[in-house]
């Protein structure tokens, strides 16, 4: 069998808490006088909490000091935490459920590849932390999508070589990433974006195992 173990993004993927991350930001840029908007918060997908301060940044033409970027990182993340409290298992995508325990009943392993560092938080609100025989994430890896060292990390904690992985992302710089680490790359999200991706879907509800097993 090619695929012993898929390993998913969370954000996107499972659940939506792009929101919550736009509504953190957004009173952020606030404060600073920074205009930050959806269509902004979207050029964000996959990037680190750091990365994502620095990008803002520089479009409001702001450069600040390495202790004042950590102050406001740890001012934007308690206000997520703030808003992410109140997920439920409600809040996780149509479908997740039932692939997940496909996937167990043949044996495929399932892990996690986030660039959050509230992953572990969000998949227990999910009610789904027990499915993942491992979780990577942004605490771990010093380099951040599309750098591949959170799925090649995820791919060692599962004890699966990379080619036996499939990776499943919904922002370009995920799809990269699983591409470098030599794993097969699942988009969901849109095709002609994603276009690195051996196939992709609107929502992980669409996948089927038969077409995981044939990548």
């Amino acid at each position: 069998m090619s695929c012993r173990a898929v390993i998913f993004d969370l954000d996107g993927v499972l659940t939506d808490t792009a929101i919550y991350h736009f509504y953190a930001w957004k009173a952020l840029a606030d404060e600073l006088g920074i205009n930050f908007t959806e269509h902004d918060n979207e050029q964000l997908k996959g990037v680190d909490r750091l990365g994502s301060l620095r990008w803002i940044l520089q479009k409001g033409g702001l450069t600040l000091s390495e202790a004042e970027e950590a102050r406001l990182m740890q001012q934007k993340n308690a206000h997520y935490l703030e808003l992410i409290d109140h997920i439920t298992p409600d809040n996780l995508y149509p479908g997740v459920t039932a692939l997940f325990t496909q996937l167990k009943r043949h044996g495929i392993k399932i892990g996690l590849a986030s660039a959050s560092k509230n992953a572990a938080f969000v998949v227990e609100r999910l009610g789904i932390a027990a499915q993942f025989d491992y979780i990577a994430d942004a605490n771990q890896v010093l380099n951040s999508k599309p750098d591949p060292e959170v799925f090649l990390l995820a791919a060692k904690g599962l004890a699966v070589a990379p080619q036996y992985c499939i990776g499943v992302e919904d922002a370009l710089a995920g799809i990269e990433a699983i591409n470098r680490a030599g794993m097969k790359a699942i988009g969901i999200g849109d095709a002609k974006v994603l276009s690195g991706a051996i196939r992709v879907y609107p929502a992980v509800k669409a996948i089927t195992l038969e077409e995981l097993l044939s990548v």
